[in-house]
């Protein structure tokens, strides 16, 4: 259901309080005024500045500006005289809810909220942060809104390309279909004013507006979301740029339809990445994420605690809320094993249990739109509450590579460095680094470029083999966690 047909619901049930929660206020205020239109009610809105308006008027009602007396003038709204038409109405009253912790204007709030009940009148307090007392919350709902669907992305896409067409010579387009599609799933999670700021940025660049923009879509997603400090927004990896991992590649190829298209089957809910430092679980998320044409959102569970009581628990739940305003997303949590290894509570007070709790209510109760990417290490500090069958769709396990992967990840990392494979015995290299991790094969070739730039000679296999038989990798330092874990995984996971 639409966030339209959501508030349309709300209001002709007669809830007589809508707390609408959104970042966007123009977008709110013009689909509030829509609905008011189609269910012929009188459209008001009120704010501290402006005082209490009806419509369209440029004037407010005398001495409306304070809540006490913007409530007591709306008090005679449902007083009218004898004999005297009532027309129900809709009164958008914009960040009220900071204005309640005030007794008197909490009272008057309360009586007027009597006065309407049964009726076709409501109330809608519009702010950016859910948060009412507790007296009104029985008589309230709560909806969350203000970014645009896919639907309403595309004309606001087009909208604001005329508009700098027509004040700007020289703007042009070049973009298909798919690519279309594409931009507008990158703007999802955007409110239309933050749209129209990233499309002005495009096309200030280069006067064009292209499926090349998409970096600077995501770029400024990155910023957006980063400004907020618990989720972080990512940019998706290439599927070519992971060697191995065929089982997961597989899986996802037979799923990724799902959350676009209506293919009859349920749509994934997520995937556990567990397994060996290092090995590219990281990169896999990413990747994913690429896979099913989504938005990638990191949750760092270190990043919740607070030392103050209830604070966490209450940055976890605004950062889930967050998720789901966002979805379709991904929601990658990296390292899960370190947020909830406490979860006994004798060390933390029981901080730990009670996010634990939290987030597993939130994973049975997740909107279907959200898929879950966990990555974990160690195993054996998992709560077992996460492994229970239906948590995930699949545990994947994430193991050393192999001697095939790893002359690939040989291929790739010289690549990045526009470096040729070709020049490069892959096989010797392959073999010669045994038990060696993604990160380490990076690594070696990181150090082999730095001691071939030192003696001022181009780097060879020569270079690259030096390094690799002088580190140790880090299955030899940890050689008994990883066989512990391999043994645990051999009966419980699929290896990827």
């Amino acid at each position: 259901m639409g966030l339209n047909e959501e508030l349309n619901l709300l209001i002709q049930s007669k809830y007589p309080v809508v707390f609408f929660e959104s970042i966007d206020e123009v977008y709110a205020l013009r689909q509030l005024k829509g609905i008011a239109g189609q269910l012929g009610l009188d459209f008001y809105q009120w704010s501290l500045t402006d005082g209490l308006k009806r419509g369209d008027n440029d004037s407010a009602y005398y001495l409306s500006k304070e809540p006490v007396k913007a409530l007591r003038t709306i008090l005679d709204f449902f007083s009218p005289a004898e004999g005297a038409p009532t027309q129900p109405g809709l009164f958008v009253l914009k960040d009220f809810d900071k204005y309640l912790e005030d007794p008197l204007t909490l009272r008057l709030f309360k009586d007027a909220i009597n006065k309407i009940k049964n009726s076709k009148n409501t109330f809608v307090i519009l702010s950016a942060e859910y948060k009412l007392p507790k007296e009104i919350e029985p008589d309230s709902a709560h909806l969350v809104g203000g970014y645009p669907t896919e639907e309403e992305i595309g004309p606001l896409v087009k909208e604001t390309y005329t508009e700098l067409r027509q004040s700007k010579s020289g703007v042009t387009s070049s973009i298909n279909t798919e690519e279309f599609k594409k931009i507008i799933s990158a703007l999802k999670g955007l409110s239309a004013q933050q749209i129209r700021s990233v499309i002005n940025q495009c096309v200030a660049q280069d006067s064009r507006l292209d499926i090349k923009d998409l970096e600077i879509i995501e770029t400024y997603k990155k910023k957006v979301f980063d400004q907020e400090g618990l989720l972080e927004f990512c940019l998706s990896e290439d599927k070519d740029n992971i060697a191995g991992f065929v089982n997961l590649k597989r899986w996802l190829e037979e799923r990724q339809d799902c959350f676009h298209a209506n293919c009859g089957l349920p749509a994934p809910k997520g995937l556990l990445l567990m397994g060996v430092q290092g090995c590219g679980k990281s990169l896999a998320a990413k990747i994913i994420a690429r896979e099913f044409n989504l938005p990638l959102y990191r949750l760092d569970l270190s990043r919740l605690y607070s030392k103050y009581i209830g604070e966490t628990e209450q940055n976890l739940r605004k950062a889930l809320g967050i998720v789901e305003k966002l979805c379709p997303s991904c929601l990658w949590i990296d390292e899960i094993e370190k947020g909830f290894a406490s979860s006994s509570g004798d060390i933390d007070g029981g901080v730990s249990q009670r996010i634990l709790g939290t987030f597993l209510t939130w994973t049975q109760e997740r909107a279907t739109g959200c898929f879950l990417i966990a990555t974990a290490n160690n195993v054996y500090q998992l709560p077992p509450e996460l492994l229970r069958k239906g948590r995930f769709d699949e545990i994947f396990f994430v193991d050393l590579p192999d001697t095939q992967t790893r002359e690939e990840l040989f291929k790739i990392h010289l690549k990045h460095r526009a470096l040729k494979p070709e020049d490069f015995d892959l096989k010797l290299l392959a073999q010669s680094s045994a038990d060696f991790s993604g990160a380490e094969i990076e690594q070696a070739i990181i150090s082999a470029l730095y001691r071939a730039s030192s003696e001022k000679e181009t780097i060879t296999t020569r270079h690259i083999l030096e390094q690799v038989q002088s580190t140790k990798p880090l299955s030899a330092l940890k050689s008994e966690e990883i066989t512990s874990l391999r043994s645990w995984a051999k009966e419980r996971t699929i290896p990827v």
